[in-house]
Formats: C-alpha cells, structure tokens, sequence
C-alpha cells in the first residue's frame, strides 16, 4: 500500500510539472505575440501544440499570427482546428466567418454567423455588426 502511494505521488508531481512546462510555453508565445514578434511567438505556440495537441487556444493564436502576415489559408486551417476542437469558440467561429467575408464567400460567412449567433455570449454585438457587413457586401 506505501508503495503504490508513493507511485501515485510521484505520477502526480511529474504530471503537474508536465502541465507546467505546457502552460509556460503557451505564456511565453502570449507575451512574444504581444510584443509582435510573430514567428518567435508562432514557435512557441508549435511547441506548445507539440506538448498538447488538443491545445485550442494555441490554434487560435497560430490563426492570429496568420492573420497579421496575411497567409489566409494558414489562418482559416487553424481556425478550423479550433472548431474541430471546440465547435463553440466564439472568437474562432467570427473570425473565420470575418475571412470568409473577406474572401466574398458570403454564402459560408453568413452560415457561420447563424452559428456564432446561436453560441454567443461575448461575440453578440460583433454578430449583428457581421450580418449587416455581409448584408451590405452581398447586395454589391
């Protein structure tokens, strides 16, 4: 019986520095982003992903990240990343709706405005400046 608690306490202590050394790296890529130093912060967030790969808000960034160098099909892969993993992430669902807009695909823009409609609880008002974006857009 000792010896199967200290195995426990020792599979404990490693697995919170494991979840440590994850959350370090993902703080570290935050401040770099921050500082807008993209590509050290984009390798953080890799790694990250590496430790986690069901990391979302790393996707989330990596997308940011994208975003700012303007590759919209790396952005959009992550995006879609996040919502395979969390389908109602809010941030996620109204930027690719935002880049699906940009791209004058307003038919997917508009159906996954109706989504982050559904879902939204800090997006609400960024939707229905989104449906009348797209409404404005699509009649031109």
């Amino acid at each position: 019986m000792k010896n199967f608690f200290l195995y426990n306490l020792l599979i404990l202590f490693f697995f919170q520095n494991f979840l440590h050394a994850k959350s370090e790296k993902f703080q570290e890529g935050i401040n770099l982003f921050n500082k807008d130093k993209f590509e050290d912060a984009k390798f953080k967030f890799e790694q990250e992903i590496l430790l986690n790969p069901k990391s979302e808000l790393s996707y989330l960034y990596l997308s940011k990240i994208f975003n700012k160098q303007d590759k919209k099909e790396l952005e959009e892969e992550n995006l879609n990343t996040v919502m395979l993993l969390n389908p109602k992430n809010e941030e996620a669902v109204y930027n690719l709706a935002k880049l699906k807009l940009s791209n004058s695909d307003y038919k997917k823009s508009k159906e996954l405005n109706i989504i982050l409609k559904s879902i939204c609880k800090n997006f609400c008002n960024q939707s229905n400046e989104l449906k009348a974006e797209i409404e404005n857009l699509s009649k031109k």
